[in-house]
């Protein structure tokens, strides 16, 4: 390929690598080794800064100087900007590869009601040659937010945008490790183990998980609970407000950083929880399920792509306390029937063994020869 290699030379750009989006970065090198991988990532901090100023982050990286075969760029990256900026880029295929689109980012992270965010998104899209989303979710909000933003623009709008993006648009999901698949069939717990593992943000609900948990408790019914995944630097209210109320519960508490322990932990699991407002994809439930957890989820956002509906409680975005009434009674109902199979949920469609090949399908669509 490039330069006489006989690998394909494949760049990835991801501007703000959060860490799911390193796990899927890692695993595409680790599985793809028929390519010659190589990546620029920026630390996943100052996020208006990142989002708006990475292609000057980068000005003087020489890799953006070299040729290419193929590039994958993440949401994050101005990709736009960058092919603008380094004729390398511009002559090598690209991918545009959506773990989010800032169109559906709640407003407390996009800040003063800025759509220059999504504005990035979008010119990332349009430069890329294929566009992939990690969700069907994901693909259809970013859709309706471009159409909405088109709908408040003054003048001179393109009328075929939105074609142009699902013309070249298509879901491949972020895979799970087909070793996280080892769920079993048993009885519940004598003592319910929730596990509640996400990142320690506003927008993934913990308001509602503390809702959730004093619902339980004023019902009587005996669980234990894990809250574990990425922290940062300040994190709301309601984690300090768990710690004190639900001691005598808690059985993890703040991040694992061994990953055997955190896979030890989704199996012991009796139910894995969500309580987001915003998940593109939702890995951490789609990771529990693998492991045997029993999922419990609002419905809406990209769970019903995978989750059964009567493992959904029903949505109520503006009503935590209503919300949390729905999740509590959806989990008393199901501890106290029969533990659904792990057949029943199992998210088989989305073991690296079964999506890979998709990757490897559009890599090869798009590279030279």
């Amino acid at each position: 390929m490039a330069g006489g290699n006989p690998k394909p030379r494949v760049l990835c750009l991801s501007a703000y690598e959060a860490a799911s989006h390193r796990q899927w970065r890692e695993l595409l090198e680790r599985s793809l080794p028929g390519y010659e991988w190589h990546s620029l990532t920026l630390p996943p901090r100052h996020f208006r800064w990142r989002i708006r100023g990475n292609p000057l982050s980068w000005l003087n990286e020489p890799l953006l100087e070299q040729s290419w075969d193929l590039v994958i760029a993440t949401s994050m990256v101005d990709l736009a900007t960058l092919r603008g900026i380094h004729p390398a880029l511009a002559r090598a295929p690209a991918i545009a590869y959506f773990h989010e689109n800032q169109f559906a980012y709640p407003d407390r992270r996009k800040g003063q009601g800025s759509n220059e965010p999504g504005i990035v998104n979008l010119y990332t899209a349009l430069s890329a040659d294929r566009v992939l989303f990690n969700s069907d979710w994901n693909r259809r909000s970013l859709i309706e937010g471009v159409e909405k933003l088109m709908r408040q623009l003054p003048d001179h709008k393109p009328r075929d945008l939105t074609r142009r993006l699902e013309a070249k648009s298509e879901v491949v999901p972020v895979p799970i490790d087909d070793g996280v698949f080892f769920g079993r069939d048993r009885d519940w717990s004598p003592v319910p183990h929730l596990l509640w593992n996400h990142r320690w943000e506003y927008d993934k609900g913990p308001d509602r998980l503390l809702a959730i948990l004093r619902a339980l408790k004023r019902n009587g019914q005996a669980f234990r609970i894990s809250v574990v995944g990425q922290q940062f630097r300040s994190a709301p209210e309601a984690f300090e407000a768990i710690r004190a109320e639900f001691n005598g519960e808690l059985v993890h508490f703040g991040f694992l950083a061994s990953e055997d322990d955190y896979r030890s932990l989704l199996g012991e699991a009796d139910l894995v929880l969500s309580t987001a407002l915003h998940d593109f994809q939702g890995l951490a439930i789609l990771e529990g399920m693998a492991a045997g957890a029993v999922p419990v989820v609002p419905d809406r956002l990209a769970y019903p792509e995978y989750v059964p509906a009567a493992l959904r409680y029903e949505s109520s975005e503006v009503d935590v306390d209503r919300e949390a009434a729905k999740a509590t009674a959806l989990i008393r109902e199901l501890l106290n029937n029969p533990r659904p199979a792990c057949a029943t949920f199992r998210p088989d469609a989305y073991r690296a063994s079964q999506v890979l090949p998709l990757y490897e399908r559009a890599f090869s669509e798009l590279l030279p020869g």
